[in-house]
């Protein structure tokens, strides 16, 4: 009997230990502890303040904008009224969200998911098209496919690191080169990234799920864009770029890269 109970034991502690490493889609559960306060920027656009307060995002989400700063991404991808959007990993909604307020209804957000997403956030992410019009929902392949003409902004928030390590593979360059076409000239490209130790390539994306920026900036840079942002914004200098970002206690408080590409206006 006592050894059943602390195989009992032992076994419920390996799967307490195994959930808190389980990647969370954006917009789920929020922290244990109380949330941090967050102030929206008073040069904020009132856009932007008005979508960052939106009805619609949930407790989850609100819970983690102290470490994501929402509002002062979305002011520094330049994404406005009436723009055409495409959000790469929009699962969670937690940008989705914020963009559909800005974008309203002359605008369009396109979120395209991989198809390993559908069964954990299918439903809600079609869910939340049925209650927003301006917004559409693809579940793709992202080396087959097609994205549409005149985008004036593309997302790619904590995403770039995951493509090349997804089987098979996601041909970066390839899909850098669709998004360029896709944009109108002086359209803008918008990843954010967990930072890897500077000079390890693609090392511990598939580990830690991170990435050296340096990677991301070779591989945009060279589909034609131009790199007009490389922000701090989310700079963390005590983050020692060892940190699986899903750790307990670690989540959202990564050092990471915020980057801002431009395809030229001519």
């Amino acid at each position: 009997m006592i050894r059943s109970t602390a195989r009992q034991i032992a076994a419920v502690a390996t799967l307490a230990i195994s959930a808190a490493f389980v990647p969370a889609f954006a917009g789920e559960a929020p922290p244990a502890a109380p949330p941090k306060p967050y102030t929206i920027p008073a040069t904020a656009p009132d856009f932007v303040r008005k979508a960052v307060q939106s009805p619609d995002r949930t407790p989850a989400m609100t819970a983690r904008d102290a470490d994501r700063k929402p509002a002062e991404l979305l002011v520094l991808s330049g994404v406005k009224p009436g723009d055409k959007v495409v959000e790469f990993a929009g699962f969670g909604q937690y940008f989705t969200t914020m963009l559909s307020s800005i974008v309203g209804e002359k605008g369009s957000i396109l979120m395209v998911d991989l198809p390993y997403t559908e069964a954990r956030a299918g439903a809600a992410s079609r869910e939340f098209v049925a209650k927003h019009p301006n917004t559409k929902y693809e579940v793709v392949d992202y080396n087959t496919m097609t994205l549409p003409d005149n985008v004036d902004v593309v997302f790619n928030v904590l995403y770039y690191h995951d493509l090349p390590i997804q089987k098979p593979p996601i041909g970066t360059a390839a899909l850098n080169a669709k998004i360029f076409k896709a944009l109108k000239p002086g359209g803008i490209f918008f990843i954010v990234d967990h930072n890897a130790a500077p000079g390890s390539g693609m090392r511990d994306s598939e580990t830690l799920h991170r990435i050296d920026p340096e990677v991301i900036r070779k591989e945009v840079k060279a589909a034609g864009f131009e790199l007009v942002e490389d922000s701090k914004l989310l700079a963390n200098p005590e983050d020692d770029h060892t940190w699986m970002v899903f750790s307990p206690g670690k989540r959202g408080t990564t050092d990471q890269a915020v980057l801002k590409f431009r395809k030229p206006a001519r």
